[in-house]
C-alpha cells in the first residue's frame, strides 16, 4: 500500500475537513496527501513520505520507534534478509531462551525493592524490545528456512552485551 492510499484510509474515520484543521493546512493541501506525489499524480509529497525520508537519510530506527511508541505500541525491526549458509537452529533457540531468562533477571532484579524506577523501567524495555525483535526475526527466518543469518544475530547480540 503506498503512502497516500494509508493517508485516505485513514481520513475515512475522520473527514479532509477536521484533519486541515487539526494540522493548520489547507483543505486542498490535505487532499493532495492522498493522491500520488506530484511526480506520478496531482498529489504532494505527504508527512508519511517525509517521515520515510527522513528514516532513508538518518537511518535511526529511534523515529519510527517513536512514532510506534505514540500510537501505542513498539517497532521491531526485521533481521537483514539473505541466502542461507546453515541451519543453526538450535543455538538461536537458545538464544531466545536467554534473552527471556535476562528479561526475567532484569524484572527480579528491579523489583527486589518492591518498587520499579524509571532507570529500572528503561533497562527493562531494552531488554524485551531485543527479545522481542530477535524473536520476530527467528520466526521470519523459520518462515524462510534461513537460519545462517540468526548466527550472525546471536553474535551481534553477545558483543554488544
Amino acid at each position: 500500500m503506498e503512502s497516500h492510499d494509508v493517508i485516505s484510509k485513514a481520513v475515512e474515520k475522520t473527514s479532509f475537513k477536521e484533519v486541515a484543521a487539526q494540522l493548520g493546512v489547507s483543505l486542498s493541501l490535505a487532499y493532495k496527501w492522498s493522491q500520488p506525489d506530484e511526480q506520478q499524480g496531482s498529489g504532494t509529497s505527504n508527512p508519511l513520505d517525509r517521515v520515510r525520508q527522513l528514516y532513508e537519510i538518518t537511518q535511526d530506527p529511534q523515529l519510527i520507534q517513536w512514532l510506534c511508541h505514540k500510537a501505542n505500541g513498539v517497532f521491531v525491526q526485521n533481521p537483514a534478509g539473505g541466502g542461507p549458509r546453515g541451519m543453526e537452529l538450535m543455538p538461536a533457540t537458545q538464544e531466545i531462551v536467554q534473552q527471556f531468562a535476562d528479561l526475567l533477571t532484569a524484572i527480579s532484579q528491579a523489583a527486589s525493592d518492591s518498587r520499579i524506577n524509571t532507570k529500572e523501567a528503561e533497562d527493562i524495555r531494552v531488554v524485551w524490545d531485543e527479545l522481542k525483535r530477535f524473536t520476530e526475526g527467528f520466526v521470519r527466518l523459520c518462515e524462510k528456512g534461513d537460519f545462517a543469518h540468526l548466527a550472525d544475530d546471536i553474535k551481534t547480540y553477545r558483543v554488544a552485551k
